[in-house]
């Protein structure tokens, strides 16, 4: 059974349990479609035609439930909108740009950073209710289609190999091990980290296998190259028997001591990629770690399969070429015109070398000749 480092199910569940006669704080007409929204999105029914078919998880059943209640009271204060499939256009494109634009503020008053997070949330149910609707033979206008789903660059913190290494010597013992882990393998953390056993280490420590049931894509058997001697020393100090997680952790008090080690040892400097090196979480290490072996890898399809990616544009995403280096040879100079100037040099060599070996074969055979004749003459002459 997959671990659930938040208790996603266990917190949707409850939350399902407790709105029974209604959600709180919003409209009866927003409860009531809130819920069947959610209901289908948990059931796998009425999904737009552009989106994977199926139930959702239970991460995204929460993620919807929490952005479609926020919807309702926003909508419902600023423009005095109590059914939210009644808004217009104009108000839709209004709310969202006074997101970006920092008008309307998180609860502790600070600037929203994924806007379009909220906006695909908002497509995405309406592209339900249009699906529906559609089914009783009644056509609604889609008033999502000029809204901007495009990401903002993200703030992250950049770690070199080194500023890890040094981390890692003033790291208490089990952060040390952490710490290299998620570096050399790059693995979601915690969701993929807390679900690995000592069962999926092989090879003596140098391969780890992230099992399909565990990853939010798919599986894979990667190699650890940089903390495999450390880690086998962690299993055989901590007793740990086949079946035993690895990794017996709690997320927010994990990254509680990241903060706060990074704050002593690198200070409260921005890093390279625009977060605050004292703002370091678990989640960083998936960054530095695509940073690190992105060079190193010959090929973008067997990095994606190291880091679990379907597609090429997360490997920029997560390393956005920091530390990337210029290794052009003089080797590499040599356009295509070039080389194939030297190949027909080579070639024309070749043919070369081929007629010199034909005319030495030739001489080696008048020379036999010469020499059985010379033979026959000297038996002739009775010498």
């Amino acid at each position: 059974m997959k671990r659930d480092p938040y208790r996603h199910r266990e917190r949707y569940l409850n939350w399902k349990k407790s709105i029974e006669d209604g959600i709180p704080g919003i409209s009866q007409n927003n409860s009531d479609l809130t819920k069947r929204y959610l209901h289908d999105m948990e059931n796998g029914i009425n999904v737009s035609l552009s989106n994977r078919k199926g139930a959702r998880s239970y991460i995204r059943l929460n993620t919807l439930r929490e952005k479609m209640i926020f919807f309702s009271t926003n909508f419902e204060k600023r423009f005095g909108v109590k059914d939210i499939t009644k808004i217009k256009e104009d108000k839709v494109c209004l709310f969202f740009s006074a997101m970006k634009k920092g008008e309307i503020k998180r609860k502790d008053g600070k600037v929203y950073r994924s806007v379009a997070d909220y906006v695909k949330v908002f497509k995405a149910f309406w592209h339900w209710w249009m699906k529906i609707n559609k089914k009783k033979g009644i056509e609604i206008k889609d008033i999502t289609e000029d809204l901007d789903t495009r990401y903002e660059k993200p703030r992250w913190v950049y770690l070199t190999e080194e500023q890890v290494k040094l981390l890692c010597s003033r790291a208490k013992y089990e952060y040390k091990v952490l710490i290299m882990f998620l570096f050399d393998s790059g693995i979601r953390a915690p969701t993929e980290l807390v679900n690995i056993k000592v069962s999926d280490i092989y090879s003596d420590f140098k391969e780890l296998h992230i099992r399909d049931e565990i990853s939010k894509t798919f599986g894979r058997r990667i190699k650890l190259m940089l903390c495999s001697n450390l880690l086998k020393e962690y299993v055989r100090m901590r007793d740990l028997g086949p079946d035993d997680y690895i990794f017996n952790i709690t997320p927010h008090l994990v990254n509680q001591y990241l903060k706060r080690l990074a704050k002593k040892v690198l200070g409260e400097e921005e890093s390279p990629a625009g977060q605050k090196y004292s703002d370091l979480t678990m989640y960083d290490f998936r960054h530095c770690s695509c940073c690190y072996w992105y060079p190193r890898y010959k090929s973008e399809s067997a990095l994606k399969y190291r880091f679990g990616w379907k597609s090429s544009d997360k490997i920029h995403y997560y390393s956005e070429l920091l530390g990337m280096k210029d290794t052009i040879s003089e080797e590499d100079l040599l356009i295509d015109v070039t080389k194939t100037e030297l190949e027909k040099r080579l070639a024309k060599t070749e043919k070369e070398k081929e007629v010199l070996k034909e005319r030495i074969s030739m001489i080696e055979l008048k020379l036999k000749k010469v020499l059985q004749v010379m033979n026959e003459v000297y038996l002739k002459a009775g010498c």
